[in-house]
């Protein structure tokens, strides 16, 4: 590769000449494969004598050419990835770090650690084994560029390896044990002091920053033993105070204003010092939050840390806030952030609360207080852009990287953990705020009336300060609507909402109306923040009843304002009031619905639009070398999309209960002939009109965040109507081509709507077999494709489950294809769901033709029906064999069906444990009504959780916020809360699921010895037929059906309770509603009629026990005689 010339294409990529800049893009892009073109690159990088512009682009492109092509899945390739050449990837492993070292400027340094990231992450240590040897010598050298460069290596290590498999376990700390003396040693030597350090502070400060955010990188899962060691703690725990304290020389200053502050490595340093504090006591240092499952490696020093580093740490950051809040020290909002988050820490812990406590009252009254005044620039955001305020104020509290969202943090804390000490000091610290009467500024009502916002469902759950909190809105919050500052007239509208989402009570009658009308008269302020607040929290009062009778009058404006305010503003919590006031008035609003829905899906379309078009805008001006499309802040838009859409559902949802209903008949299917009377409103025929289009737009513009929203619509569509209309077809064409690309991993929420498809489109699989082919092409993906997993697998059977129940007869071409992935499917895998939901499949082939799937199997498998018999009928036997009523359906069904087939088409090999198959039925028959005692309950336990609902804020108050009434003996002690419940939780599982792998490991390993030994004893021929013995009676098959009795020696049965296969309540079939009693007695009844010597067989082959429980089956009466007992013709 000529460097000259590769020099003069960069160059000219910057030509003002459109057509030459086009050109030396697209020969660039043609050599970019060449052999030499990464090796050449690097020269130009480093050559000092060319222009930066130039440099700069060749490591952007050198960048991009590692991160796309370095590592190629040869299961995946990519369409634009092409082969690195083993020359160039050599030569870039051998220049990279002496190139970072000798970086002219900031932005190549950051592009090449970039391609060191790269490399370490695919390469290191296996094929780059040098690289630390490298790295630990250049750390010791003199000159400060080279250590610089080494540092800045050393942490793309960590940074890669933060979170450890359980090879990299053993790896890191050796490079921790190898290099951390080095760091820690070079940190201490830089921190500005007294004497001389070896650079300028600001300079210095950059140093600190990479070695602390080194530190910090390689505890984030594990704390190694070289790290809890007394040595290593004090050594790294100096150092992180000296740089907590560090103080600007005299004289000196940051450059900039306070928002370039933020972003210099002076305070980076201090945030990266601060964070590691607060991760080594948080995760390792904190005995209250240390699992169970963890205690074994940091209990002891958690216990030691607590009591001999905690109080230093607490001591050293109340220095900094004392000096803060006495104005002699600024601190930097992250800074500010993780100071508040230390002492929100210290609260559950013994030790650190009783240094906590005493400086509890003054932290929140001069500290978190002052962080929630609203300051000159917040007013100006109000007055002068109120929509992106209103974006800002909406989600405030949740910035995490926020003071004011940490102050709050701290005060919940602190009210809910420690409430018998603390929290009645901070409700008269709000009050004397409130009552200073002329004294009190705006900012500080505000402050303190968002207290109140933060705290609404501490006060309202406690039985003395909840009676008084008409009084406190009465004296504090209604006059505040009619302040002239509209920020005062929004937290106004705040508190009576939260107080309101917690059902505040209203003695006085006046009063209550009062605060209700102050809502609706704001809804027409002119401020538009004070609008939209004012409609969130009108929506948090619906519960009452005389709220809603008084709103009814203007509930048209109401509505119209509330589609305006989504309008102008785009988001979410506006889509979830508009949820609340269509559910709360839908006897009101349902005759309109259609309108409703047409606005919605207006605004939707819209809001897509426009999110489309700023991506759409991002991609034609992105730099074709740079490749890097600009930050899209698109979350709010796609949130916006999420909670129309989620509006639709509710619309849609409220249709059940009305009275005005049209007749619609399931289609005929699968031969079961069962019809079911459906009720469908015809509004929702119209409705479907409207929302077809979103559904079809959303998946064309491949938004992924919106796949799972867009398909819930298909499936609450086909579902509700119970048909396929015409403009639903291409929808499932669409589907399956985005299941073919960007959306593979979206089976589970395209399934239920598939499903449909063939539940109610029957007719169009029949009609246009290019149909039938994507569904088929979807299931056997499913269970070959490398990217997808075993629940991937299980939808793709419940998927051709569909298929064959609702197309019998119009594929029997398909058979064999099904069966034979089924078979390799069944018989690779140990996971007992998967193993059961390929069961059923074969089963259900068996429904669907059972001549022909007999046949099938024999053909894929020498005996292969025998086998699978077997296997069949030790699950029907046993106690979790077939767990649920869908199985035990399926059972039934088929093999009513192979009761009636002709014995000439029944293999030699399955003929003389033929007539058990009527005890083969008995005995699923006799575990069916506990396998639909348990889908009841299953059922009730859903509808219990939706009852549920509508309690929620009342019950997160008993859980959440019970540390108020702990007993007050306790006040002082460690805090064991639902949060500490929680991790030991987590701990506990992440131990379980690694021990059920084990399991599943060690028994496949067990399963290939024993076949491996079983192999070597036999001839090749008995190896390869596992049942295939003389006596057939020896086998399960023979065995179970002339038993009827349980077993529990199923190989196949997963021997972990903790594993069981629930029912699948989110896809409807036409099984689920057919009485297999009825089935049963028809084809028994119709056996003896057809064939009466194959009838005298089966019948009189069976046990005393066996007859009568076939004659308990005879007898049973159904539940209901809604559904008349089907009629199934012949197979």
């Amino acid at each position: 590769m000529d460097v000259h010339t590769l020099t003069t294409l960069f160059a000219t990529t910057f030509s003002g000449d459109t057509n030459q800049r086009r050109a030396a893009e697209l020969e660039v892009r043609r050599i970019s494969t060449h052999e030499g073109m990464l090796a050449a690159l690097m020269q130009i990088i480093g050559n000092n004598a060319l222009d930066l512009s130039i440099r700069q682009a060749c490591a952007v492109f050198l960048k991009n050419r590692l991160a796309r092509s370095y590592h190629i899945d040869p299961t995946d390739p990519k369409p634009d990835q092409s082969p690195i050449p083993p020359t160039d990837r050599l030569a870039v492993k051998q220049h990279i770090v002496p190139l970072l070292i000798a970086a002219p400027s900031r932005p190549i340094r950051v592009q090449l650690t970039a391609c060191i990231k790269t490399l370490v992450t695919n390469d290191f240590p296996e094929d780059w084994p040098d690289l630390m040897n490298v790295v630990v010598k250049l750390l010791s050298s003199d000159d400060l560029a080279t250590v610089y460069g080494a540092l800045l290596v050393n942490l793309e290590i960590f940074k890669s390896y933060r979170y450890r498999t359980p090879k990299e376990e053993k790896l890191m700390p050796k490079i921790i044990k190898k290099t951390f003396p080095i760091l820690v040693g070079l940190g201490q030597k830089l921190v500005p002091t007294q004497g001389l350090p070896p650079l300028p502070p600001l300079e210095a400060a950059e140093f600190l920053h990479v070695i602390l955010k080194t530190y910090k990188c390689s505890i984030a899962s594990t704390l190694s033993k070289h790290q809890q060691t007394h040595d290593s703690i004090v050594a790294w725990g100096t150092l992180l105070f000296q740089v907590v304290n560090m103080q600007l020389p005299a004289g000196a200053t940051l450059p900039g204003d306070k928002d370039d502050w933020e972003k210099h490595a002076w305070w980076k340093a201090k945030k990266w010092a601060l964070g590691t504090l607060n991760r080594l006591f948080e995760r390792y240092g904190n005995p209250t939050h240390i699992p169970k499952a963890l205690q074994k490696d940091y209990k002891n020093f958690a216990d030691h840390f607590v009591t001999a580093f905690a109080p230093e740490i607490f001591k050293q950051y109340l220095q900094q806030i004392e000096l803060y809040i006495g104005g002699q020290a600024w601190i930097s909002n992250k800074c500010l952030n993780l100071m508040f988050n230390f002492f929100g820490s210290c609260i559950k812990p013994k030790a650190t609360w009783l240094l906590l406590k005493p400086h509890a009252q003054t932290l929140v009254a001069r500290l978190a207080f002052p962080q929630l005044r609203f300051d000159a620039e917040k007013a100006e955001l109000f007055e002068g852009d109120p929509v992106e305020y209103v974006r800002f104020a909406i989600s405030e509290f949740e910035d995490y990287n926020s003071p004011r969202s940490a102050a709050v943090g701290f005060l919940l804390n602190l009210a809910t953990t420690r409430g018998k000490t603390e929290f009645m000091g901070i409700l008269n610290f709000i009050n004397s705020v409130l009552n200073a009467g002329a004294a009190v500024t705006p900012e500080d009502k505000y402050a303190a009336l968002t207290m109140i916002v933060a705290l609404a469902a501490v006060i309202m759950r406690n039985t003395e300060v909840r009676p008084a909190m008409e009084a406190f809105c009465v004296n504090h919050v209604l006059p505040e609507f009619a302040s002239p500052i509209g920020l005062m007239r929004e937290v106004s509208c705040q508190v009576i909402g939260n107080l309101s989402s917690y059902k505040l009570e209203w003695k006085d009658p006046k009063n209550h109306e009062a605060s209700f009308r102050a809502l609706v008269a704001a809804m027409d302020d002119p401020a538009l923040p004070v609008r939209v607040q004012a409609a969130i929290s009108l929506g948090e009062t619906l519960h009452d009843d005389a709220v809603k009778q008084a709103l009814l009058p203007g509930l048209e404006k109401i509505m119209q304002d509330l589609f305006k305010l989504a309008d102008e503003t785009d988001i979410d919590q506006l889509s979830e009031t508009l949820e609340g006031f269509i559910e709360e008035f839908k006897d009101q609003l349902l005759p309109v619905s259609p309108q409703i829905i047409a606005r919605l899906c207006q605004s939707y379309l819209r809001v897509l639009g426009e999110q489309s078009a700023k991506v759409e805008n991002a991609e034609a001006n992105e730099d074709d070398l740079n490749n890097n499309l600009s930050d899209l802040d698109t979350d709010d838009k796609t949130f916006a999309l999420m909670g129309i859409t989620k509006t639709i559902q509710t619309v849609l949802g409220c249709f059940d209960e009305l009275e005005e209903l049209e007749d619609v008949s399931k289609a005929v299917a699968g031969g079961l002939g069962v019809q079911h009377p459906r009720r469908v409103n015809p509004a929702i025929l119209q409705i479907q009109d409207e929302i077809i289009p979103i559904i079809d737009a959303t998946l064309k513009t491949q938004v992924l965040e919106l796949y799972d929203t867009a398909w819930e619509l298909v499936d609450t569509l086909t579902y509700r109507t119970r048909r396929i209309v015409p403009a639903m077809w291409p929808i499932f064409k669409l589907t399956y081509d985005l299941f073919k690309t960007t959306a593979v991993d979206y089976l589970e929420e395209m399934l239920p709507g598939m499903c449909n498809f063939l539940l109610f489109g029957s007719e169009g699989f029949i009609q246009n077999p290019d149909y039938t082919r994507m569904a088929l092409e979807i299931f056997v993906a499913a269970l070959t494709d490398d990217h997808l997993g075993d629940h991937d697998a299980v939808n793709g059977f419940k998927l051709i489950e569909s298929v064959l129940l609702n197309l019998k007869g119009h594929i029997d071409q398909a058979i064999p294809t099904i069966i034979n992935a089924t078979l390799t499917k069944y018989s690779t895998t140990e996971n007992p769901s998967l193993k059961l939901a390929a069961l059923d499949t074969l089963v259900i082939t068996l429904f669907y033709n059972p001549a022909l799937a007999l046949r099938t199997l024999d053909a894929a498998h020498p005996n292969g029906s025998r086998e699978f018999f077997d296997k069949w009928f030790t699950a029907m036997n046993s106690t979790k064999g077939l767990p649920r009523v869908h199985d035990k359906k399926l059972t039934i069904l088929t093999l009513c069906e192979l009761l009636k087939m002709n014995l000439n088409d029944v293999p030699a090999s399955l003929k003389e444990g033929w007539n058990g198959l009527v005890a083969g039925i008995l005995s699923v028959f006799k575990g069916l009504p506990e396998a639909e005692q348990k889908k009841q309950e299953l059922l009730q336990s859903y509808e219990d959780t939706d009852d549920e609902e509508g309690d929620d804020d009342e019950n997160d108050m008993d859980e959440d916020f019970a540390g108020i009434d702990d007993d007050e003996d306790n006040e002082d002690g460690d805090v064991y809360d639902d949060e500490t419940a929680y991790l030991d939780m987590l701990a506990e599982e992440g131990a379980k699921l690694r021990a059920q792998q084990a399991k599943r490991v060690a028994k496949a390993q067990r399963k290939a010895a024993e076949e491996a030994k079983a192999d070597g004893s036999k001839p090749a021929a008995a190896a390869a037929a596992n049942n295939d013995d003389d006596d057939p009676d020896d086998s399960d098959y023979s065995e179970a059906i002339g038993s009827g009795a349980d077993s529990d020696d199923s190989d196949d049965e997963d021997d972990s309770d903790d594993e069981s296969v629930n029912e699948d309540l989110s896809i409807e079939t036409i099984v689920d509603d057919v009485d297999a009693y009825e089935y049963f007695k028809q084809t028994l009844a119709g056996l003896q009629n057809s064939n009466p010597q194959v009838y005298q067989a089966v019948t009189t082959s069976l046990t005393v026990e066996q007859q009568t429980a076939l004659m308990e089956v005879m007898a049973h009466q159904p539940e209901s005689a809604a559904i008349e007992a089907p009629t199934v013709p012949s197979s």
